[in-house]
């Protein structure tokens, strides 16, 4: 259908900020120009807590954002992994959405912010978001959290630690792990998949931006063939748990949800599907855009909720 009105005005409006591509300008140049992200700018919804702690990771202390939708207990967990190519943003910038997710959905969720590429590259952030699920497991209690219904999720590159999170899960049988919540995942590191020339320029996040992030990500090129870096080369995803996967139809990662989702099927794994039409690559950020992003928060709760059999 196209770029639907709202987008193509936001894409404008930054395409007029002249912002410099990835691999044109230093890191801490491009870390400060995420300052600029329109999310930083919407309100905040009240919650009944935000709490900020630092939690024991692999190498370091991990921060730590934990939002309780209301004061009851034993309520179900989202451990959330953001994204910016592993390279990129912060947990400000998902401030708004993760309220509204937490509200909406009458869940817990639990945002890390991990370690990034390239001072630290494959597995720093993959073993800090597997360490902050371990974490979240094993104080469960004190959460207030039901560690029945507990799963992982997140967005872009957050979307591929979540499907490397549930693989070693799995692997190492750290739990039953209630669902995994990939929104516009990037699994694929060949990109080797027709959107990735379709959509290559002139919508947000660009094919070339993505394969200079994959770069900075997987530094030594043995890990092209990981499956907790690249989860489409893990040999069977037989055993995962559900998985709830939502792209965007304007996307150079489009195709890499939609053959995730085939492939989960293919190996008999639950799995939900949805496109939304006329959306970019992070509208999940853009709620102060465009109506999709309620949407989208509406309809990750509502799939979540179902698979854990509660009423919302």
């Amino acid at each position: 259908m196209g770029l639907k009105p709202e987008i193509r005005q936001y894409l404008s409006e930054r395409s007029d900020l002249g912002l410099p591509a990835v691999w044109h300008a230093p890191l801490d140049e491009l870390r400060k120009n995420t300052n600029l992200h329109v999310a930083l700018s919407q309100p905040l919804i009240d919650i009944f807590e935000v709490k900020k702690i630092l939690i024991p990771g692999p190498k370091s202390d991990l921060p730590v954002r934990i939002y309780r939708p209301s004061p009851r207990l034993n309520l179900p967990a989202l451990v959330f992994f953001h994204g910016g190519g592993w390279v990129l943003n912060f947990l400000d910038i998902y401030e708004p959405a993760l309220r509204k997710l937490a509200v909406a959905g009458d869940f817990v969720i639990i945002a890390v912010e991990y370690q990034k590429a390239p001072e630290n590259p494959y597995p720093a952030s993959f073993d800090d978001c597997f360490a902050t699920l371990e974490w979240v497991v094993k104080n469960a209690k004190s959460l207030g959290i039901d560690p029945k219904t507990i799963g992982v999720g997140g967005d872009s590159a957050g979307g591929n630690l979540a499907s490397a999170v549930a693989l070693k899960v799995r692997d190492s049988k750290l739990l039953p792990l209630a669902y995994q919540l990939l929104i516009y995942p990037c699994n694929d590191y060949e990109m080797n998949y027709e959107s990735a020339s379709t959509f290559a320029e002139n919508f947000g996040l660009t094919t070339k931006a993505m394969r200079w992030f994959w770069e900075q990500y997987l530094a030594d090129s043995k890990f092209q063939i990981d499956p907790y870096a690249v989860p489409v080369k893990a040999a069977t995803l037989s055993g995962l748990a559900p998985a709830l996967i939502f792209t965007a139809e304007n996307d150079p990662l489009v195709d890499d949800g939609k053959n995730y989702y085939k492939l989960l099927v293919s190996h008999s794994v639950p799995a939900y599907y949805k496109d939304y039409p006329g959306q970019i690559h992070g509208f999940f950020n853009l709620s102060g855009v465009t109506a999709d992003a309620e949407l989208l928060y509406s309809d990750i709760s509502r799939e979540i909720n179902t698979l854990l059999g509660r009423d919302n």
